[in-house]
């Protein structure tokens, strides 16, 4: 397969992944906005810290306007992370090789490019409709992913477009979860309700099954075992770098050349420190550590494999 094909694959479903992480997130604060405290402290800073582009200075003008801010995050061209951005670029990937996708997939991100570029979005997302708006984009997120799952075949394709999705989704989770125990300053014995845990938890679309599986009332820790260890969790760490190994062998089947067995022992590095670190060695010394070193990890390993199979300098 050319690189540039592997690449706008690749990218295609990073993009696609990261659009519906965006969308949840947005969606689960504005939806939490609605039971904000009566001292009116509810704030966008957060969301925006995380997902936007914009300079600090733009945040802070914003962070108390829910209007502002969801046109910041979803409409704004101007921020290059907003969905409308980030949506632009998915389809300018699957433009390119609409020869290498089926009909269907390209359909579908077609159609939430345009959905995004009606011009009644602005308006309906500053009124009563904005949960509406987005869940319709969240369903043709989720619908993208089903209709790809059952519509491409299973080849090099296939593979390079799964390790652009599980990458960008153990990124988010990293990022999320170090910004929500960066809350209460990576202090495991602060006692906090479930409650608490609600935007993380439901952001990763983890809530249900916490409540299904944890039965402790040890939330710090049983939320922190599920979005790093649980292997039943799609969307926790462990669980995304054994899609990607999957993915990995595929794609490098064959290939005994130096260069890919350097980048194989970078992954496996990687996924063992984080298969095979106890939760009880999680403290709060070392959790910040733990977070910051393996969301670098797996942006090295990423940088070592766009080299590879890229063709990037």
């Amino acid at each position: 397969m050319l690189s540039r094909i592997a690449d706008a694959l690749f990218w295609m479903n990073r993009y696609m992944e990261r659009a519906g992480g965006l969308l949840r997130a947005v969606s689960t604060h504005y939806i939490l906005s609605l039971d904000k405290d009566a001292d009116g402290s509810f704030t966008w800073k957060p969301v925006l810290e995380t997902f936007s582009a914009s300079t600090p200075a733009e945040i802070d003008a914003i962070a108390f306007n829910t209007g502002a801010a969801l046109r910041n995050l979803i409409t704004d061209t101007g921020n290059n992370n907003s969905l409308k951005a980030i949506v632009s670029k998915a389809r300018e990937n699957a433009r390119g090789v609409q020869d290498h996708i089926t009909k269907e997939v390209w359909e579908e991100v077609n159609a939430i490019y345009h959905l995004m570029n009606q011009t009644t979005l602005d308006k309906r997302l500053n009124s009563y409709e904005a949960v509406e708006v987005m869940q319709l984009i969240t369903r043709h997120t989720v619908l993208y992913n089903g209709v790809t799952d059952i519509t491409m075949s299973r080849g090099l394709g296939w593979s390079f477009m799964n390790l652009g999705k599980y990458v960008e989704r153990c990124l988010e989770t990293i990022i999320l979860t170090n910004r929500e125990y960066q809350r209460i300053d990576y202090n495991l014995d602060d006692i906090r309700d479930i409650m608490q845990w609600r935007y993380l938890l439901l952001s990763l679309s983890g809530y249900e099954l916490h409540l299904k599986t944890y039965r402790s009332a040890n939330y710090n820790y049983n939320v922190l075992h599920q979005v790093l260890f649980n292997d039943n969790f799609p969307h926790s760490v462990a669980h995304t770098l054994g899609r990607m190994e999957r993915r990995l062998q595929e794609v490098i089947r064959g290939n005994t050349s130096g260069e890919v067995a350097s980048l194989m022992r970078r992954f496996g590095r990687l996924n063992s420190k984080v298969r095979y670190t106890d939760l009880e060695t999680l403290n709060n010394e070392s959790l910040q550590q733990f977070l910051e070193e393996i969301r670098l990890e797996l942006l090295q390993f990423t940088t070592k494999l766009s080299q590879q199979f890229f063709s990037y300098a």
